[in-house]
């Protein structure tokens, strides 16, 4: 029954020569220990200008069977997604962040609901009472501060931390799902998430171990008034068409 079932679990990169491969490697050593389904890790590369495009291809040639490499010529960490879970035939796909920060014991605990088809969509969730989350003083301000206004907006809304860099999804919901979603960076989760329950998805939240990356790309001003300006779009267009499919176009937001 297990080895029916397959996972994929994208990492998103954008210019990290650094950490690829180390995370690479832990990672395929954690899966090969603790997951009993078939799984292969997919690095979606957004336009990376470093050395990230040759280890990434290095990996895959090394490990043809579990590692798989996908290039985009345009930046967004939600485009790298759009692409990578679109494309995929897999059961279930799941993302991280290439620095790990969520730590891997919470991944069996995110997919298995999926995989026994009891939800469609899960994410860490690092408000939960049991999760153990070491970070700064501004970035723990700034993203309960962020969720607050994910509540005042949707004020009906289940989940509780939006833009945990740790999510999985069923091919079924992420066929029906991402093209509704416009965004095609940062606040790509959330709106995945909104969307979701837009459509009477409930969704699966597990604990984390997480640490804050001190290294972490995120530009926190301008993307908070990009989140600022989805928030506010996609409450406004609660039933949009669904036609966002190209990883590569630009959609208003």
């Amino acid at each position: 029954m297990s080895r029916s079932i397959r996972v994929d679990v994208v990492i998103p990169v954008y210019n990290e020569e650094r950490d690829l491969e180390p995370s690479v490697h832990k990672l395929r050593a954690f899966l090969r220990e603790h997951c009993p389904y078939r799984w292969r890790i997919v690095i979606a590369d957004n336009a990376s200008v470093d050395r990230t495009p040759e280890i990434g291809q290095r990996l895959a040639a090394q490990w043809p069977d579990e590692v798989r490499y996908i290039r985009l010529n345009r930046k967004g960490r939600g485009r790298a997604l759009r692409k990578a879970w679109l494309e995929s035939d897999a059961d279930v796909m799941a993302y991280m962040d290439v620095d790990l920060s969520t730590d891997l014991s919470a991944f069996m605990p995110l997919i298995q609901p999926l995989v026994e088809g009891r939800y469609h969509i899960a994410t860490g969730n690092r408000l939960h009472p049991q999760s153990r989350i070491t970070r700064s003083l501004k970035r723990e301000l700034i993203s309960r501060i962020y969720n607050f206004i994910v509540w005042l907006l949707f004020p009906h809304r289940r989940f509780q931390d939006a833009q945990c860099g740790f999510k999985a999804i069923t091919r079924q919901a992420a066929r029906e799902l991402i093209p509704l979603v416009a965004n095609q960076s940062w606040f790509f989760d959330t709106e995945l998430l909104l969307r979701a329950e837009q459509r009477g998805y409930t969704i699966w939240e597990v604990p984390v171990i997480w640490r804050e990356d001190p290294d972490t790309r995120v530009k926190i001003v301008r993307t908070a008034l990009e989140d600022l300006r989805g928030l506010w779009r996609v409450r406004r267009t609660p039933h949009p068409l669904p036609i966002y499919t190209d990883p590569e176009a630009d959609y208003p937001d």
